[in-house]
C-alpha cells in the first residue's frame, strides 16, 4: 500500500513533491487549481518537467488530483453543471500531464430531489467529461450521506458507474470516515473484508482503485462528513489498522486528508503512524490466518 497524504499546490506543482516527501509519503493528493473559484488550470512544459523530474528523483509513486468540492455534477441547474464539466475536464488534463493515477470526484448531490435523476444527470456529465479527455483514470468517491449526496453506498456507487457509462478509465475512491459515518461498521478485520467483498462483488474486480484514511468524528451511520486526526475519532487506531489491513486493499495508494494537530492538514509523523497501523493490520490478519489453518488441521481426521 502507498500511504501518503494530501498537499498543497502552493508555489507550483513541483513543489508537492518536496511537501510529500518532508512527509514520508508514497503517495499523494493535490489540488490542480484553486479549491474556491472555478477558473480551471494546467500546467506549462516547465512545470510538467520540473514535477517529473522530481517525482523521478523522490519515493512518491503515486499522484491523485481531487477534484474541487465546488463541482456538483448532479446539479439541477445547468450552468452549474457546464461548470463542473469544465473544472472536470480540466483535471482530467492536468492528471494526463503529469501521470497521475487518478482524478478523485466527489460524484454530486441531489439537494432535496430524487436520487434516480440527480444519478442520471451526474453520469452524463461524467461521460461528457471522459469523452473531453484522454486517459487519465477517474475515481467516484463514497460520501457520508448527509444532505442528498450520491454515492452513499456500495448499490449507488455502482449505479454511478453505470449511468456514467461503465467506461474502462472508471473506477471508485473509498474513504473510512466516509464509509463509517454511511454505516458501514469497518472497525474490525471482520468487517474490513465484508466490504471489500461487497466492492468486488457489486462492482468488479479492478474497480477499486484508491483509498482516503481519515477518522471519524461522527458515530456509525450518522452521515457527518467530519474527518478525525487517525486515533482520535470513532475509528481509533485499532479500527483504522483493520481497515488499512484488508487484503483486497493492498497495492492501493492511501492518501489521509485529516485536519492535523494545527489544522494545516496531515504531518510527517501521521503518515508514518499511518503506516504501522498498516503494518500492524496485515501483521494481525496473518497471523489470524496461521491460527486458522493450525485448528484446522488438529480438526482433521487421522489416517
Amino acid at each position: 500500500m502507498l500511504i501518503g497524504a494530501h498537499v498543497s499546490p502552493a508555489g507550483g506543482v513541483q513543489k508537492t513533491i518536496e511537501r510529500g516527501v518532508e512527509r514520508h509519503c508514497e503517495a499523494i493528493q493535490i489540488f490542480n487549481q484553486s479549491p474556491r473559484t472555478w477558473r480551471g488550470s494546467t500546467y506549462d512544459e516547465e512545470q510538467v518537467a520540473a514535477f517529473k523530474q522530481a517525482r523521478a528523483a523522490s519515493p512518491v509513486k503515486a499522484v491523485l488530483i481531487h477534484a474541487i468540492y465546488l463541482l456538483n455534477c448532479a446539479s439541477e441547474d445547468r450552468e452549474i453543471r457546464e461548470k463542473s464539466l469544465a473544472s472536470l475536464v480540466s483535471s482530467l488534463r492536468a492528471g494526463e500531464q503529469i501521470g497521475a493515477s487518478a482524478v478523485v470526484l466527489h460524484p454530486g448531490t441531489a439537494k432535496t430531489g430524487d436520487a434516480k435523476t440527480a444519478i442520471a444527470r451526474a453520469g452524463a456529465t461524467i461521460r461528457e467529461a471522459l469523452a473531453e479527455s484522454e486517459s487519465c483514470p477517474l475515481h467516484l468517491e463514497n460520501t457520508a450521506g448527509a444532505g442528498g449526496t450520491l454515492g452513499r453506498t456500495i448499490d449507488e456507487l455502482a449505479e454511478l458507474l453505470e449511468a456514467s457509462g461503465d467506461d474502462r478509465r472508471l473506477g471508485i475512491c473509498l474513504d473510512s470516515c466516509h464509509l463509517y459515518a454511511s454505516g458501514y461498521d469497518i472497525r474490525t478485520p471482520a468487517g474490513a473484508d465484508a466490504l471489500a467483498d461487497e466492492v468486488q462483488r457489486k462492482l468488479g474486480r479492478g474497480r477499486l482503485g484508491s483509498l482516503h484514511l481519515n477518522d471519524s468524528s461522527g458515530g456509525l451511520g450518522s452521515n457527518r462528513d467530519r474527518h478525525a486526526n487517525i486515533g482520535a475519532g470513532e475509528l481509533g487506531e485499532k479500527g483504522c489498522a483493520a481497515f488499512l489491513g484488508a487484503p483486497k486493499f493492498q497495492r492501493l495508494p492511501c492518501v489521509l486528508e485529516t485536519p492535523g494537530e494545527k489544522g494545516t492538514g496531515a504531518s510527517g509523523e501521521e503518515v508514518l503512524l499511518a503506516r504501522r497501523l498498516h503494518d500492524r493490520g496485515v501483521r494481525g490478519r496473518t497471523r489470524s490466518a496461521r491460527s486458522g489453518a493450525v485448528r484446522r488441521e488438529k480438526r482433521a481426521p487421522r489416517r
